[in-house]
């Protein structure tokens, strides 16, 4: 397929005497130029940050990542088809590209011709599809996304709740761990634990399994 922009000869010099046309632009093509509303989003959408400002006079925007590394903010690198959502509003937006800028990444999305435009979608949240993430080098990898929702347990068996976020402390991931309790009048209560997700702790990560094995006392 010729690039957008190049040249095909016709055979008819009636109709350009100078023998070349534009090529046409495939549907893929125009669809990839605009920043098109959509009435949902794929079912394995995944917040990944959100469009804090515009980035120069052509139209980039600039993104603040909710994780980096492998913590998920590379897949904005890599995923070519971003979701956009504001309030109610749904936005579906070809990544043309995109690299990283100090703590941010900047991206230059089909359809954000200039400032005005970039400007506009300031506030954004980004989405993008699981499918779509990076795959992962080593088996002890996980994405945080894959990690929230399993029950944790310790190497006893005793059940010590469920994965509700995780925490970046500048040396490690932390998960985050809410677990039902009661007070000291018998009422209901949520608790919380925070084990560093590290491999002193960590034993086993089943996802299929949806549970975590740990090394960590119930007391603790």
């Amino acid at each position: 397929m010729m690039s957008k922009g190049s040249l095909m000869h016709t055979g008819d010099p009636q109709n350009d005497r100078s023998g070349a046309v534009s090529q046409p632009k495939s549907g893929q093509e125009e669809k990839e130029e605009v920043i098109e509303t959509v009435g949902a989003l794929p079912e394995d959408a995944v917040e990944v940050g959100y469009i804090a400002d515009s980035y120069g006079l052509k139209g980039w925007v600039k993104v603040v990542p909710h994780a980096n590394g492998r913590s998920g903010g590379d897949t904005l690198l890599s995923a070519k088809r971003w979701w956009l959502t504001k309030s109610r509003e749904r936005k579906s937006a070809h990544c043309m590209q995109s690299k990283v800028h100090a703590d941010t990444i900047v991206a230059r999305l089909g359809g954000c011709e200039d400032r005005n435009a970039s400007e506009a979608l300031k506030g954004y949240v980004v989405h993008i599809a699981r499918s779509d993430f990076p795959k992962l080098n080593d088996e002890d990898e996980f994405y945080w996304v894959d990690l929230i929702g399993l029950d944790v347990e310790n190497e006893a068996g005793v059940a010590l709740g469920r994965v509700t976020d995780l925490i970046d402390n500048g040396a490690q991931s932390v998960l985050r761990i809410e677990s039902p309790r009661t007070d000291k009048d018998g009422k209901p209560v949520t608790g919380e634990r925070l084990i560093p997700f590290v491999g002193v702790y960590v034993k086993t990560v089943d996802r299929a399994a949806k549970r975590i094995v740990v090394d960590w006392n119930i007391d603790y």
